[in-house]
């Protein structure tokens, strides 16, 4: 017989209702632990089916989603959705305090978390509370052996607090470089790296090329210029703001600018 608000389906350890019964099985493996999927490469267990088929695609390498705008390849479509709106520039989820608006849930969650202080997740050993998951975790492991750094280098067994850190740390080995600035194809070993370089030598850039050009009223018309725009250039103002080095003409200087653009 349907119960409350027609979610037919009781947690038998919780009471807590569902409109279907496979979502109230996998409810009730929280309570109970139980793990009956199993990955077929390493014998690792998980409570439900898509996780354990994500995990597994960690051992095949296989990403079966692909932006359709840059052709970068995921693992998870959710990642792909995500990463398609740095192209849109489409920010879906809004802060109900503020308004200020994001591309994924999870950026806007621990946005309203500066608002009303909430700090959902408490360490088991001593009771502290954080408003990230990852952050609680983290702490726990400071009371844990091996110093609160499980993760260890597969080549010069350093430890690692962080699963990321160690992964980032193993590059400087294989010298991989997995993240590509989508200006200039440069490619980095770090995310943040790849950011930064973006931020710095981009967009930064970018800005410092925009020079007033004409003016009508009140309002002044900006452009980027190019090596074929060398009269937006002050002539008083022949110096590289990246490395300061001084230029003889107009001319030499945004070819130099073109050469940072291209690094």
């Amino acid at each position: 017989m349907a119960t409350k608000e027609g979610k037919p389906h009781k947690c038998k350890h919780s009471g807590k209702l569902f409109d279907q019964l496979p979502s109230c099985k996998q409810h009730e493996r929280t309570h109970t632990a139980e793990k009956p999927y199993t990955c077929k490469y390493c014998e690792k267990s998980f409570s439900q089916s898509s996780v354990c088929k994500l995990h597994e695609r960690t051992h095949t390498g296989e990403k079966p989603y692909t932006c359709k705008y840059c052709k970068k390849c995921f693992t998870i479509s959710s990642h792909c959705k995500q990463h398609e709106r740095t192209h849109t520039g489409e920010k879906p989820y809004s802060c109900k305090h503020c308004q200020k608006c994001f591309t994924c849930s999870s950026d806007r969650k621990r946005h309203e978390q500066t608002h009303t202080g909430e700090k959902p997740y408490t360490c088991k050993y001593c009771k502290k509370c954080f408003s990230e998951s990852g952050n609680c975790k983290q702490h726990e492991r400071t009371h844990t052996a091996a110093g609160g750094k499980p993760y260890l280098c597969k080549y010069c067994k350093k430890c690692f607090s962080q699963l990321g850190n160690c992964k980032q740390h193993e590059r400087t080995h294989t010298g991989e470089k997995p993240y590509s600035c989508k200006h200039c194809n440069k490619c980095f070993s770090s995310l943040a790296s790849c950011k930064k370089h973006e931020q710095h030598c981009h967009l930064k850039l970018r800005r410092h090329l925009q020079q007033p050009t004409t003016t009508h009223g009140s309002k002044t018309d900006h452009v980027v210029f190019s090596s074929t725009d060398e009269n937006s250039i002050q002539d008083d103002n022949l110096t590289c703001w990246i490395c300061q080095e001084e230029f003889s003409s107009k001319a030499c200087l945004i070819k130099h600018y073109d050469d940072h653009m291209r690094t």
